[in-house]
């Protein structure tokens, strides 16, 4: 009910915060971008740890609630479904434009050249990887290691976008502590969201498709969330891309038959039931925890 937006107060209020700190810190070095990581994540780490010991010395149903809110604040199924229903609702209307201007916006990246098959398999890429990110991720952290794991993988999701992902000469060694911390932070619950796929899709093509693809792709756990996704669906992901005024080569994840709006229908059923079996798995664990 009433998920957080893109662009909504309190992750556009820690964008600023962490924008401060960087242009304090930054002077494209190693440790640098250490020491600004901690200041960015670790007092709000440690805010969500002493507010829950201090609700639950009153009362365990506070320290629930507050779980929950901070459950809440970490995940955003809004973050990338307006994009994807928007783009899915141009395509049915052949309304190629809007669907590229949607995906454009949505990826960061010009779509212009992009052709009505190629726009449904990139959003289709965006939403697994979207789903991992925003939903599944934030949900392993939490179940591993409580509220203030949620907190950490969402910040760290922050960062890692924000400061591990710049190229230019300016930004020199800050951002590859946000990168790497990021990635070994999310190792498992990638892994986990890619398993999840193929238990709700078809599961021997995922398999396949995560042993003899992922390698290929630009990031690992990216690779490992796309070649199951596409495997579980059985649709052709990856593949070139018609840009920039050339065709940009990828590698191909999945099998099966090339994107289109519907393939994008059957992305969004294979996520609702990979989160159903998520849910169905923590009742199983709560109660088990419950009854010793």
């Amino acid at each position: 009910m009433r998920p957080l937006r893109h662009g909504n107060p309190i992750y556009s209020a820690f964008d600023r915060y962490a924008a401060k700190i960087e242009s304090q810190l930054n002077a494209g070095q190693f440790y640098h971008g250490v020491l600004a990581w901690m200041l960015a994540v670790l007092p709000i780490v440690a805010v969500t740890v002493l507010v829950y010991y201090l609700l639950e010395a009153v009362s365990p149903i506070l320290a629930w609630a507050w779980s929950i809110a901070i459950l809440y604040l970490t995940m955003g199924f809004r973050q990338f479904s307006h994009y994807f229903r928007e783009i899915a609702h141009a395509l049915r209307e052949t309304d190629i434009g809007t669907a590229r201007e949607y995906l454009a916006r949505w990826r960061g990246a010009p779509a212009d050249e992009l052709t009505h098959g190629e726009v449904a398999r990139v959003s289709i890429e965006l939403a697994l990887a979207g789903s991992h990110r925003y939903v599944f991720g934030p949900i392993a952290a939490f179940i591993i290691f409580g509220a203030a794991g949620a907190v950490l993988y969402r910040l760290g999701a922050i960062l890692a976008d924000a400061w591990g992902a710049r190229k230019d000469p300016e930004a020199g060694e800050f951002g590859i502590f946000a990168r790497r911390f990021f990635y070994f932070y999310d190792w498992v619950p990638a892994r986990v969201t890619a398993a999840s796929f193929a238990v709700v899709g078809n599961f021997e093509d995922a398999v396949y498709c995560w042993r003899t693809q992922a390698r290929a792709w630009d990031g690992a756990s990216q690779g490992i969330l796309l070649a199951s996704g596409g495997g579980a669906l059985g649709v052709r992901l990856g593949s070139a891309l018609h840009q920039s005024g050339s065709v940009q080569l990828r590698p191909e994840l999945g099998l099966g038959d090339d994107a289109d709006v519907d393939y994008m229908q059957s992305a969004i059923g294979l996520i609702w039931r990979a989160l159903v079996l998520w849910m169905f798995l923590v009742f199983v664990v709560t109660v088990a925890h419950a009854l010793g």
